[in-house]
């Protein structure tokens, strides 16, 4: 359907980024409400902790990676550098 985007919403968080991404790659809307606002260390921390694992996975997708199997070592790896 032209003009149409998929959503997910409502309880996702960082660790459902490799499914999302797996199923949506790069074309949706992913709203982060709780994933973000509970993120131990605050708000910031989160949204940054939802882009580091989004473009990790979008990266690792473009890549050929196996997200379902490979999606939880990928996001460990991104979080080594991620600028949070």
């Amino acid at each position: 359907m032209l003009g149409v985007l998929p959503v997910a919403s409502g309880g996702i968080h960082v660790w459902h980024m490799p499914a999302l991404t797996e199923i949506f790659v790069d074309d949706s809307i992913l709203q982060f409400g709780g994933g973000t606002l509970g993120h131990p260390w605050g708000n910031a921390p989160g949204a940054v902790a939802n882009r580091v694992a989004l473009e990790a996975c979008v990266q690792a997708c473009n890549e050929g990676r196996d997200l379902a199997h490979e999606g939880n070592d990928i996001l460990r790896e991104a979080s080594k550098w991620s600028p949070g």
